[in-house]
């Protein structure tokens, strides 16, 4: 029995072409499964939204990790990386794993390894389940801001043992779930780049095209939405729009400027991330090229059958 497949990631800011490419890479290596390192892709009825890959892109070869959750569902970095091993873990058996995303916190958590949190401490797990959600919440807010802000404080458990890490470590609980086991892993993993006015000019047009697909209409059936959900690019404008408080075109021209500065977010995270090769990509670049020379960097994939 040939032994597990090590897993190719290709991360890449928004709007560089990620999805075109990974699929070139799964023709040239099959057989192939792609899964999902994007923090919004995993919602189902976001995909418009969330420029998850369409139909016709997923019937190529299977996916996962693609709208496979209910957006009331929370995800953090720590969540997420539990869920990619382990299917990373599975499809490695029978294909090669190609993770694909630009959301740099969730691969690093699946790359690097999250350190460990506390366990829990029974005696002070009892005196926090003996008072108040609303009193929890308050020292919870007080030792990690930040980490509250990004939680579902109606859930009585996430913040108990959000708190109780606080309290264990005396750290924030924010900061203690995005230490790292590794500072240098050995892995397969490319990063798409792009020159800036190239990405920009992608993100205006896929933008636009977004609204000619429905946008819209999908925000505006969405339901409740948990924190994690809530933060997709985008949301807040449409529904600033379906509230009539924001004009179609400031709601596209808002839309599109705020993702260009979550793709400048993007390209300086990566820039600290040595551990993913950055392949140049030029304006008229096709998908089937790139892929040709990611699999140049990598003989021990390209060859592997």
């Amino acid at each position: 029995m040939n032994p597990p497949a090590a897993p190719l990631f290709l991360a890449g800011q928004t709007g560089s072409g990620k999805t075109a490419v990974a699929l070139e890479l799964a023709r040239l290596l099959s057989p192939v499964e792609i899964i999902n390192a994007d923090a919004f892709q995993i919602y189902r009825g976001m995909e418009t939204l969330t420029a998850a890959p369409t139909s016709s892109e997923l019937v190529q070869c299977p996916h996962h990790l693609y709208s496979g959750f209910n957006p009331t569902f929370t995800c953090d970095a720590a969540t997420f990386a539990a869920l990619a091993k382990a299917k990373i873990a599975e499809v490695a058996t029978r294909a090669l794993p190609l993770v694909v995303g630009g959301s740099g916190l969730y691969l690093k958590a699946i790359t690097h390894g999250l350190t460990p949190t506390p366990k829990a401490d029974p005696k002070l797990r009892e005196q926090l389940e003996a008072r108040t959600l609303d009193e929890l919440i308050a020292q919870y807010r007080e030792l990690d801001p930040q980490g509250a802000e990004k939680t579902n404080l109606k859930n009585r458990r996430y913040v108990t043992r959000n708190l109780e890490i606080c309290l264990v470590t005396g750290q924030p609980a924010s900061v203690v779930k995005s230490e790292w086991e590794t500072s240098h892993p050995d892995i397969h993993a490319v990063y798409l780049q792009r020159e800036r006015e190239d990405v920009y000019d992608r993100i205006n047009r896929r933008t636009r095209q977004m609204f000619e697909a429905g946008i819209i209409a999908e925000v505006s059936g969405l339901g409740p939405l948990s924190p994690t959900a809530g933060k997709a690019i985008g949301l807040r404008e449409i529904q600033a729009h379906l509230a009539g408080e924001m004009d179609i075109e400031s709601c596209l021209a808002t839309i599109q400027q705020e993702t260009r500065r979550y793709s400048k977010r993007q390209e300086t995270w990566f820039k600290r991330e040595p551990g993913f090769r950055k392949i140049p990509v030029g304006r008229d670049e096709e998908a089937n090229t790139t892929a040709a020379r990611i699999l140049e960097l990598f003989p021990e994939i390209r060859d592997r059958q």
